[in-house]
């Protein structure tokens, strides 16, 4: 049979939901380029100091880091479309502020950076959630080309903002880039507006806030998948962070250009985003996903090399081609990876958490190397970062990703405990007090290794469900005997847990289960925490 022909990166702007908030979104994102590229070019005139132009960059990743698992948290208990409503309305209001004490002559360095540091906390309340939303607006078979189509969007308007900054700035000053980026996040609050989301049902309370953001942490914890995502991630964008952090400076010292320069170069890395966007489908065919990753990780690290070493403007155009097909590469990869890997219940807060990992690294990559530019040169920090990210790349390729599993899966048996007793109804109802769940096993010693194999993979679902921590005992005197136990923080949060459950969840219950030889399945009992 011949292969059938790749996806078309476009395909998923055939959802009337997902076309609207991406055509809005493109807008909105080009604005931020606009104010991203004033706010580097203004800082080189307020304090043109390697360090103080590469904290702009990390002023406005920074609150990603600080933000981004209360902000994904948010995301999941409340409703989303209003969340990211009150996320465009805030960035506006703040760029408005911008704007003004620009004109006004009376923003100073510190200043700059606090106001891009308040920006930036809207993009990280807006990340988390943004990400979350594209699963509802188109299915699963769509999901992977619909975030490659987000990166294209992102990078086209990184390869349209920036030049249109430059040439604003050139034109009426960067005060008229903070308002044009003002401007700009109307429209995406029009189009929340316009969108009519079908919020899940759900039988439950909503979750409560610490609780949600520990549930979101514990998930993560006991998922050995995401985990790697996230290794690899720091590892590229830490590396990667070099170009942001210290762009503007080659621009104006090394290649001795202005303004314009600075976002035809931006421009043209948006340019690679976009090719490299477009050609990512026939990349996928020949790659698989690790190969993926590494293969960007080596071409973002030679451009950086060709940055830092040939001090020529075409040099460096071709290096930022390069640089933005590499980005995109490994960027909507790793987001692909991690979206998949979350289910639904807590996908704001997993994408949060994998958010706060890179966008860390990009803060402090963007730090680092700036200090890098300070004591020995621009040209030779690009360089040191982009042999050292090639050399970082190699190590961490023998952490593999793991390819995605089905969606779905018949679900199988599982224990079941006996219905609560109705005298406690009442004491139930008060959702206090932690409940301890457990289930007997009785496992013939010959199957003693596999069944201690199968709950190693049991104890990571349990984890990932919501248990608050999870123990296997063993009968001192009748070694066939076992009995897992775990807690959870509420009788809620039980319910949850067979909501929670994904496939391969289950079906580790099911091996686990399966091991148990009896006239009845395993036994299992809940227990509620009463404080004396």
């Amino acid at each position: 049979m011949p292969n059938p022909s790749p996806p078309s990166a476009f395909s998923p702007l055939r959802h009337p939901a997902f076309r609207l908030l991406w055509l809005a979104n493109l807008a909105s994102n080009t604005g931020m380029w606009v104010q991203n590229t004033g706010a580097g070019w203004l800082m080189t005139s307020l304090d043109p100091s390697p360090i103080m132009v590469s904290l702009v960059q990390a002023a406005s990743m920074l609150p990603v880091f600080l933000l981004a698992l209360p902000a994904g948290a948010m995301a999941d208990i409340v409703d989303r479309r209003r969340y990211l409503i009150f996320a465009q309305a805030w960035m506006c209001l703040m760029g408005l502020i911008l704007c003004l004490l620009t004109a006004a002559g009376a923003l100073g360095p510190w200043g700059l950076l606090a106001l891009t540091f308040a920006i930036g906390a809207g993009s990280a309340m807006n990340f988390p959630a943004w990400a979350a939303t594209t699963p509802e607006l188109v299915p699963r078979a769509d999901l992977t080309q619909a975030i490659v189509l987000n990166g294209i969007g992102f990078n086209l308007s990184r390869a349209v903002g920036p030049a249109l900054g430059g040439f604003i700035i050139g034109l009426a000053g960067t005060q008229a880039a903070f308002a044009f980026n003002a401007a700009c996040f109307l429209v995406l609050i029009v189009a929340l507006v316009l969108w009519r989301r079908e919020a899940p049902a759900t039988r439950l309370p909503k979750e409560h806030f610490l609780s949600a953001m520990r549930a979101g942490v514990r998930f993560v914890g006991a998922s050995p998948a995401l985990r790697v995502i996230i290794l690899r991630a720091v590892v590229f964008f830490f590396f990667g962070a070099a170009m942001w952090g210290l762009l503007p400076l080659l621009v104006r010292q090394g290649l001795g250009l202005g303004p314009e320069a600075f976002g035809l170069l931006l421009a043209a890395m948006g340019v690679g985003a976009v090719g490299g966007g477009l050609l990512l489908p026939r990349a996928r065919a020949l790659l698989d996903r690790n190969g993926l990753i590494v293969a960007a990780s080596l071409l973002a690290s030679g451009a950086l090399l060709l940055l830092g070493l040939v001090p020529h403007w075409a040099a460096a155009g071709v290096g930022m081609v390069i640089y933005g097909a590499a980005w995109i590469g490994a960027a909507s990869t790793l987001q692909a990876s991690a979206q998949l890997a979350s289910p639904a219940w807590v996908r704001a807060r997993a994408i949060g958490i994998y958010q706060l990992s890179f966008f860390g690294a990009l803060a402090f990559g963007s730090a680092l190397a700036g200090w890098v530019g300070t004591v020995a040169g621009v040209g030779w920090a690009l360089g040191g970062f982009g042999a050292c990210g090639a050399v970082a790349a190699l190590v961490a390729r023998r952490w593999r990703l793991s390819q995605p599993g089905p969606a779905e899966a018949p679900a199988p048996a599982m224990p079941q405990p006996e219905a609560p007793a109705a005298e406690l109804a009442p004491l139930l109802a008060q959702d206090r007090g932690q409940v301890l769940e457990m289930v007997r096993y009785r496992i013939d010693p010959a199957d003693r290794a596999a069944f201690l194999a199968a709950m190693a993979d049991l104890r990571r679902a349990r984890l990932r469900s919501g248990a608050l921590s999870w123990r296997l005992y063993e009968d001192v005197a009748h070694p066939e005997l076992w009995m897992e136990v775990w807690s959870v923080e509420s009788w809620t949060e039980h319910l949850r847990e067979h909501d929670r459950l994904q496939s391969a969840d289950r079906a580790a219950i099911a091996r686990a289960a399966a091991l148990h030889h009896g006239e009845t399945g395993p036994g299992s009992a809940r227990y509620i925490h009463h404080t004396l």
